[in-house]
């Protein structure tokens, strides 16, 4: 091993000419290591090797950085850049680089750390290091080159990450909503559903049970009104006489202010995810490829699908969609040992949960995915998620094919004659598991 292989020295100390003088490749790879701050970058010819490891603050010096590639690239030297997915840290720089025309291209940060030990065989992993090694990646040909997302795609993303953000506010607050009714009025769980804007309206402007038993004929006129004639007048009957009733603990003026102003959020945020996933499902309506997914799982579904995985048209083959969503399976075996196959999960969490969610709807919307389900539970001796895990793989192959312009088939996934389920109408395969849709 060479000695100080990957010593470092500051981007102030560093000077085009001497990159120039190490590196006499008509190509120059710069691999950065990214970081919030603290930046590693290797200079590096595909014979000379690694010739400078430059260290430097983002973003104080990474103007000066910027000026070393700016110069490699003034001089005639085509610069290639090799950088991890590192989150958002790399995004800037990420851009710089595509304005002085250099092309970027990015390995995964999991074949980045698998092989610590394979250059230099020395387990340890530090930033200087793991710049070099996303050289040596590059030169054996294990990076791809990083394309931006369009400007629809980025829309849409945006868009799913604010419907995402209303919708974990909201849960977080209808949990603990939850517990202070179960405390201080639980029949009126029973009556009236949890997530209803009736009850919503009900809890923020009247605060408890004593305030709606003291006034019973408010009460009632307030969930008349707000569900728009749609609640049962017994419904409404039975949660206002529950009040006066309550087997609660009763509650103090800061409790019952407490319960007012988290009803009124609820309330609030209810109507934010509702218009975050119009806005989701109209910005969807504009990518080919979310509408044909959309008619089979939901638009939303199909919008977390295509933003997360991206389009089935970007893979050669239905078995790389799948494994986009880390559906594959992964198996430990060695010699009498037979390990069990297991999903990788190396995907996108977000789509793989999506992908789930649209599984158990169509396994309740449809005759033929049922059948196969329950044989499949058998044959497992009933485990259960072993054939939810077969499903969304089927669900994912399938929506391959549609995302390039084929019709969904129920019959092209299960052996319909053997399941004895060969007269099935198509139509329910679709359309109910659009209907069914629910959101993140």
């Amino acid at each position: 091993m060479k000695k100080r292989m990957y010593r470092r020295v500051r981007v102030k100390d560093v000077a085009v000419e001497g990159l120039l003088d190490k590196v006499p490749e008509s190509v120059v790879i710069v691999a950065l290591d990214v970081a919030k701050h603290a930046q590693v970058a290797a200079f590096a010819g595909a014979a000379s090797g690694v010739a400078a490891t430059v260290s430097f603050r983002h973003p104080e010096e990474s103007p000066a950085w910027l000026a070393l590639v700016s110069g490699l690239v003034s001089r005639g030297k085509r610069v290639e850049a090799v950088m991890e997915p590192s989150g958002s840290y790399g995004d800037a720089l990420r851009h710089q680089l595509r304005e002085l025309g250099v092309s970027v291209y990015r390995v995964g940060s999991k074949r980045t750390h698998d092989a610590a030990e394979l250059f230099d065989a020395v387990p340890s992993m530090h930033d200087a290091k793991a710049a070099a090694v996303l050289v040596r990646l590059h030169l054996s040909g294990l990076s791809t080159p990083w394309q931006e997302p369009g400007e629809p795609l980025r829309e849409l993303s945006a868009a799913l990450s604010t419907m995402a953000l209303h919708q974990e506010h909201y849960l977080r607050n209808l949990n603990v909503l939850e517990s202070l009714l179960a405390r201080h009025w639980p029949e009126l769980l029973t009556h009236v559903d949890l997530t209803s804007a009736s009850m919503l309206a009900l809890l923020s402007r009247m605060g408890g049970p004593s305030e709606v038993a003291s006034s019973p004929a408010q009460a009632r006129a307030l969930l008349h009104g707000m569900s728009r004639g749609l609640m049962k007048p017994e419904r409404i009957a039975a949660a206002v006489g529950s009040a006066a009733s309550t087997l609660g603990a009763p509650m103090l003026a800061a409790e019952r202010e407490r319960v007012s102003h988290l009803a009124e959020e609820l309330h609030r945020t209810l109507k934010a995810c509702k218009h975050a996933r119009q806005r989701v499902v109209e910005l969807g309506k504009s990518v080919p490829e979310v509408v044909q997914l959309g008619a089979v799982v939901g638009m939303t579904t199909a919008a977390v699908l295509f933003a997360e995985v991206g389009s089935p048209k970007d893979f050669s083959c239905a078995q790389g969609y799948v494994k986009a969503f880390g559906l594959n399976l992964r198996e430990k075996s060695s010699g009498a040992h037979q390990g069990r196959p297991s999903l990788t999960k190396r995907g996108s969490s977000r789509a793989r949960m999506m992908l789930w969610l649209a599984v158990l709807r169509w396994v309740q919307s449809d005759a033929v995915a049922a059948a196969w389900y329950r044989r499949k539970v058998e044959r497992d001796g009933g485990r259960k998620m072993p054939a939810l895990g077969a499903l969304m793989r089927k669900l994912a192959k399938a929506l391959y094919h549609v995302g390039r312009g084929e019709a969904f088939d129920v019959h092209k996934l299960f052996d319909c004659a053997r399941l004895g389920v060969e007269n099935v109408e198509l139509a329910q395969s679709t359309t109910t598991l659009e209907a069914m849709e629910v959101t993140m």
